[in-house]
């Protein structure tokens, strides 16, 4: 049976280490969970969500795909109530809010023992900027293209990184990624900035010097081959 796994979530698959623990928080339809087990990447999944419809239906799903073991299933918010065993925190789907209001509510996944692997859906410069602020270091990001859109995944340790206003955009790890897409997804962060700095004028607010100073960072930017 064809497991109807997007890119995104398949790109989040990448970032995971044969024989981790991992927390799936957000599962939805539990596709992610799925699929670590079922090609034996993960050896345990803690698949979590706030409400109960999706985590009956990424249950059933469960059952469905034959993955049962090796899996159990948390209601919970975010982080809150989870069980710590687990090595690495995936989240992916949700906007930049929720992501950090998720983390924020972890304050203990800055222990040393946890790796984050992130995949935002919205205002991706937020979430960026949360981590540089609140002690995370993106240690490896890569650009997926799923639709017609180009959404990134990062990955996240503990440790000291301070980014800049263009870095919260377009981070020293996606410029190196080697990947093609990463061009692409320079050129949507220019021209993202450039809109938002032309609708606003001559203004001297604290928001309009943060995204020009972001736009002129992004214009220097180069990917590395």
């Amino acid at each position: 049976m064809k497991l109807p796994i997007s890119s995104r979530l398949l790109a989040c698959a990448k970032f995971i280490r044969p024989g981790e623990r991992v927390a799936d928080v957000g599962t939805d339809h539990g596709y992610l969970t799925i699929y670590l087990r079922r090609n034996q990447l993960a050896s345990r999944v803690y698949a979590a969500d706030i409400a109960p419809q999706p985590l009956q239906r990424a249950r059933d799903n469960c059952r469905r795909f034959g993955v049962d073991e090796g899996v159990s299933f948390h209601l919970c918010d975010g982080v809150r109530g989870l069980p710590r065993e687990f090595d690495t925190l995936v989240i992916a789907g949700l906007g930049a809010d929720t992501m950090t209001g998720i983390l924020s509510g972890g304050p203990w996944l800055k222990d040393g023992h946890y790796r984050l692997v992130l995949q935002c859906q919205s205002a991706q410069n937020r979430l960026r900027q949360y981590l540089s602020e609140q002690g995370w270091v993106i240690t490896r990001e890569e650009p997926v293209l799923d639709g017609k859109f180009i959404y990134t995944v990062l990955e996240a340790v503990p440790g000291a990184e301070t980014l800049t206003p263009g870095q919260h955009f377009v981070t020293p790890a996606l410029l190196r990624s080697g990947d093609p897409l990463a061009k692409d997804y320079l050129d949507f962060c220019r021209k993202v900035t450039e809109n938002v700095v032309a609708g606003m004028g001559g203004e001297t607010s604290e928001k309009a010097i943060y995204y020009r100073r972001a736009m002129e960072e992004l214009q220097a930017m180069e990917v590395q081959p």
